[in-house]
């Protein structure tokens, strides 16, 4: 017992513990900056898997694309209203912004359009009246309207039912 005793107490010292230096660097006198704690918890959420560049959502004003630019490349979801303040719109863009990863995942791209008097080639195709949710799938075809909100978990299960969708992740049939 005693020789295991020793033996411990010299390999203390060998390692620097109990010698009274300690090795590990001295503490911080100042609290770390805002800055440095929003990059550490950056770093920390980044690794445990929260949403990376890859998994933004992109959300684009009607009058800046057409539909089809994203023929065979994106599914556009697109949401109409008369007016941005329009509290179904709010709701829904706020809903569409709380899962970017799913929606990424699957290759939407939101398309807002609040302004009637344009006549945006999306509205002049969809021909939507008041707040109007449609999702298209990559080969242009016109898959859900909804005169409602969806959530992302509806906007994903019925992408996810989509033929084109289902060979995208090998289930086919």
């Amino acid at each position: 017992m005693r020789s295991l005793i020793m033996l411990l107490t010299v390999a203390m010292l060998v390692s620097g513990m109990g010698s009274g230096g300690d090795p590990s660097p001295p503490s911080r006198v100042n609290p770390p900056s805002s800055a440095e704690v929003d990059a550490a918890q950056s770093a920390q959420s980044q690794e445990i898997g929260s949403p990376t560049a890859a998994d933004e959502l992109q959300i684009l004003a009607a009058s800046e694309t057409t539909p089809e630019e994203f023929l065979w490349q994106a599914r556009p979801v697109i949401v109409f209203a008369d007016t941005a303040a329009d509290p179904a719109f709010v709701a829904q863009i706020a809903e569409l912004r709380r899962l970017p990863g799913e929606l990424a995942e699957r290759d939407v791209v939101v398309i807002t359009d609040t302004e009637p008097a344009a006549n945006s080639a999306w509205r002049s195709k969809l021909h939507p009246r008041g707040f109007s949710l449609v999702i298209i799938d990559k080969d242009g075809q016109i898959k859900q309207r909804k005169p409602q909100p969806w959530s992302v978990r509806e906007i994903s299960r019925a992408i996810d039912k989509f033929p084109l969708r289902r060979e995208e992740i090998g289930r086919g049939g």
